[in-house]
């Protein structure tokens, strides 16, 4: 199982990005997706994160401003990421709750990180 994490780059602050995250390999589910981020220096820390129901939540720093969303067909994550602020700027990681095969636990899989930087 592997989760690729892309979409990041250079913005002015105040534009925006969508970062994807396409998990590929051996899935039977996925359950809870999310994205992440770790500016340098600091502890990574949730952004966003989506149910397999479809229920969101946000940091609070990103609320009114982010959104996340998935497509299943398509095994991706989506975080749209609009009003980007210098704060922003950091390595942004996806991760899943991802089943194997029917009846196996889920385990917690990571992206290599995709890194956002927003000019002020």
């Amino acid at each position: 199982v592997q989760l690729q994490a892309s979409g990041g780059g250079l913005v002015q602050a105040g534009g925006s990005l969508r970062l994807s995250c396409v998990a590929s390999g051996s899935i039977f589910s996925i359950n809870d997706m999310g994205w992440y981020r770790q500016a340098p220096g600091t502890e990574r820390e949730l952004v966003a994160k989506i149910t397999g129901g479809g229920s969101t939540a946000y940091a609070d720093s990103v609320k009114g401003r982010f959104t996340i969303s998935r497509d299943d067909v398509k095994r991706t994550a989506y975080l749209q990421m609009n009003r980007l602020k210098p704060e922003d700027a950091a390595v942004y990681y996806c991760n899943g709750d991802i089943a194997v095969r029917h009846l196996s636990p889920f385990y917690t899989y990571w992206g290599q990180g995709t890194l956002v930087t927003v000019s002020s």
